[in-house]
């Protein structure tokens, strides 16, 4: 990639460990991943196997205990490994691979030292896949309204909870072998207090699954789930009952960041194609970047770019340092998720029309970027409840 799109390293977020880090996934991603992210993407899936793979060459343990199997690490070695995936330019791809890294922080934070012990080792080694299992048919970011039922009985085979409804757009709800799912354990309790968090694990009797179709994210696994009478044990509940809404709120400010990130690194794989045609490509006897209209553009993208990157840039060290109160850091992180999608939506728009027919061709980035914008705007909490959520934290 050029240079171009990228802004200097800040010595007070970056040292040499990341940089070192940083050669280690690119060289992985260049590698493994980049070379078949055409056919990945046209295929609907990829190799179980990359999941092994990733995880041997350290990308999966980053930030997790060192007793569970992981490696803790601050939150800089985290928007590395994002960034340097991106490069790929596959957002299926990057989703499905990273679904652990919103399945098991609820876990790891609030399970139980057994449950732990059981789940995150072999998702971390890649052994395993975890996916979180939050939005339904009925709603997505308004989590307290969830009807996703968990009725605790006892009998003589143990406690369990009764499972009864659904959940969709679930990455990696296909072939998951663990799902960290959002329930509500009180039913007299219709807000957040009864909302609580299960584990469940993938072979549970009564749980189906159904793969959906979408405009991007193809080579991601994408599914609608129904749990049907699922019986799980009550040692698999994460946390104390009531308790999982905070638990689901936290992790929905880390998704929210890692997204921020990742929209930035797609905006400049849009960009850096776009470069590279426009200096390849000749019209009227003169290469595309000799047009100053195409220049233009290409600056453009820059300055979305560096704009959004320095916000997230800044939101991490704010937040690795713990500098501002929670509900500053709520409002940012959504300041920077809704700026960061729309600068990648900017320079995917502007990509597309730099490539001319080739960006309208299936197996550029640009193409596929173009095309996983949406879920970028939308998933994680859409773009117009970030500003009101942000609105609301920052008393406006």
């Amino acid at each position: 990639m050029s240079d171009l799109f990228r802004l200097p390293p800040r010595p007070d977020c970056f040292t040499a460990e990341h940089e070192a880090f940083r050669a280690t996934v690119r060289a992985f991603v260049a590698r493994e991943i980049a070379p078949h992210v055409n056919d990945w993407d046209e295929a609907g899936t990829f190799p179980r196997e990359l999941y092994r793979q990733a995880a041997a060459v350290g990308m999966f343990g980053i930030g997790y205990p060192e007793e569970l199997g992981g490696t803790p690490a601050d939150i800089f070695y985290t928007i590395v490994q994002a960034e340097e995936l991106a490069r790929a330019g596959c957002g299926g791809v990057q989703a499905s691979l990273g679904s652990h890294g919103i399945a098991l922080p609820p876990l790891v934070a609030h399970g139980s030292e057994e449950l732990k012990r059981r789940v995150v080792p072999p998702v971390l080694a890649g052994e395993k896949i975890a996916a979180l299992a939050i939005t339904e048919p009925g709603g997505g970011s308004d989590v307290a309204a969830l009807r996703t039922t968990a009725v605790r009985e006892s009998s003589s085979s143990g406690d369990h909870y009764v499972v009864n409804g659904e959940k969709t757009f679930i990455t990696s709800g296909v072939r998951a072998d663990f799902l960290t799912v959002a329930v509500r354990t009180d039913p007299a309790n219709r807000g957040p207090g009864g909302v609580s968090l299960l584990l469940v694990d993938g072979d549970t009797p009564g749980l189906t699954r159904t793969n959906l179709r979408k405009m991007g994210w193809w080579a991601s696994d994408t599914a609608h789930l129904r749990f049907d009478g699922c019986r799980v044990p009550a040692a698999n509940l994460i946390g104390a009952e009531g308790q999982g809404f905070k638990a689901i709120m936290h992790n929905f400010n880390h998704e929210r960041l890692l997204m921020a990130t990742l929209a930035c690194a797609y905006a400049e794989a849009c960009a850096d194609e776009a470069l590279a045609w426009a200096r390849e490509r000749r019209t009227f006897g003169a290469a595309l970047a000799e047009r100053q209209v195409i220049r233009h553009k290409l600056v453009d993208m820059v300055a979305r770019i560096d704009a959004a990157r320095a916000l997230v840039y800044d939101l991490a060290w704010r937040l690795e340092r713990r500098v501002g109160d929670e509900r500053d850091f709520v409002a940012r992180t959504c300041v920077a998720k809704v700026v960061a999608t729309q600068a990648m939506q900017f320079c995917a728009d502007q990509a597309v029309q730099i490539l001319g027919g080739m960006g309208f061709m299936r197996g550029t980035k640009s193409e596929r970027l173009y095309r996983e914008v949406k879920v970028m705007m939308i998933g994680g909490g859409s773009e117009e409840i970030m500003k009101d959520l942000a609105a609301r934290q920052l008393g406006i």
